[in-house]
């Protein structure tokens, strides 16, 4: 698949065979080379790979640093820290670990880079949320790189089973955004749905969604407009696809466009308040739903800055009662 002038491939093979400018370690921040690929790298490419990046470490989990890469075809071998030395892993530590890849091969002006699947060996992470979080970071680099030195890109796996995971995800993904998405920043919106008059009570009560894809956590239903869409159409639309209630009396809250407000890219979202009839329940957009109050925020993790978001909103609704 070619997108913006660069080549990205799946392939099924051993990264330690590629003839490539950068192959990426899915490292420990200690950068010691034990077990998975790191252990690979080392029987193949020699201690010398080990020796040299450990005298660049102990690192930031989520950093990355380069070496040469020994008796390996590869020029360099760009270590990621994915984990540290506990082997636990998370979407945080794998995107920040992708994108410091991505931006060191920038700054070295690699032209061609290949990924094995972070965080899914040692770490035990989920291939296909693996390589959605990966694709949107290589999606990050083409938006926010226009003249990205990176010309090839190639994730490489070494079963049929993962190797067809990523194909249909990195390829389906990267080529939806890249058509459905081709100029930003980005259009979403949000919806705060109040159940204050739907359950009789004088306390506000909310509908969040927990997210089936990353950035994973509780947030509030909403999604991105689709072309010829209004706000309002999208607002009802992303409320019946991930609660499955019908939204009326719906208006403007506030509109939210700081950059890094969303981890993947620049988004503005047009928050709603709206009520709603029907019971709430997760569609086929969202993997769980809850009803809280202000009194259960600090306990949840939220996606975005949807906490802030919320917490704004019981504010005005408590200066509202006290008036």
């Amino acid at each position: 698949m070619l997108i913006k002038g660069i080549d990205i491939k799946v392939i099924k093979g051993d990264i330690t065979d590629l003839k490539i400018e950068a192959i990426v370690n899915a490292a420990n921040n200690e950068l010691v080379m034990g077990g998975g690929v790191a252990g690979a790298i080392k029987r193949k490419g020699g201690q010398a790979i080990e020796d040299e990046a450990m005298k660049l470490g102990p690192i930031e989990i989520g950093k990355s640093v380069i070496t040469s890469a020994g008796k390996l075809p590869a020029q360099y071998v760009i270590h990621s820290a994915v984990m540290g030395l506990d082997f636990k892993t998370d979407e945080i530590k794998i995107r920040s670990a992708a994108n410091s890849a991505l931006a060191l091969a920038e700054a070295k002006g690699i032209r061609s880079i290949a990924f094995c699947a972070l965080g899914c060996g040692t770490g035990g992470f989920d291939y296909a949320a693996s390589a959605k979080i990966m694709s949107q970071e290589v999606f990050r680099l083409m938006r926010e790189n226009k003249n990205s030195k990176i010309k090839e890109i190639v994730f490489v796996l070494r079963d049929d089973e993962a190797r067809n995971i990523f194909e249909k995800t990195v390829f389906s993904y990267i080529g939806y955004i890249s058509k459905k998405l081709e100029e930003g920043p980005f259009i979403t919106v949000d919806i705060i749905i109040d159940l204050v008059e739907e359950q009789k009570t004088a306390i506000p009560k909310v509908v969040i969604i927990e997210r089936s894809n990353p950035p994973f956590g509780w947030a509030l239903p909403g999604g991105f407009l689709d072309y010829g869409e209004s706000l309002e159409d999208t607002a009802v639309r992303e409320a019946k696809e991930e609660t499955s209630l019908d939204i009326f009396d719906f208006k403007q809250f506030h509109t939210y466009s700081k950059y890094g407000r969303d981890p993947r890219f620049h988004t503005v979202t047009t928050v709603f308040t709206a009520k709603s009839k029907g019971v709430p329940y997760a569609a086929s957009d969202a993997q769980n739903i809850k009803i809280i109050g202000e009194k259960d925020l600090e306990h949840i993790s939220f996606a975005f800055d949807h906490k802030e978001i919320l917490r704004e909103y019981f504010g005005m609704r408590g200066l509202k009662s006290s008036v």
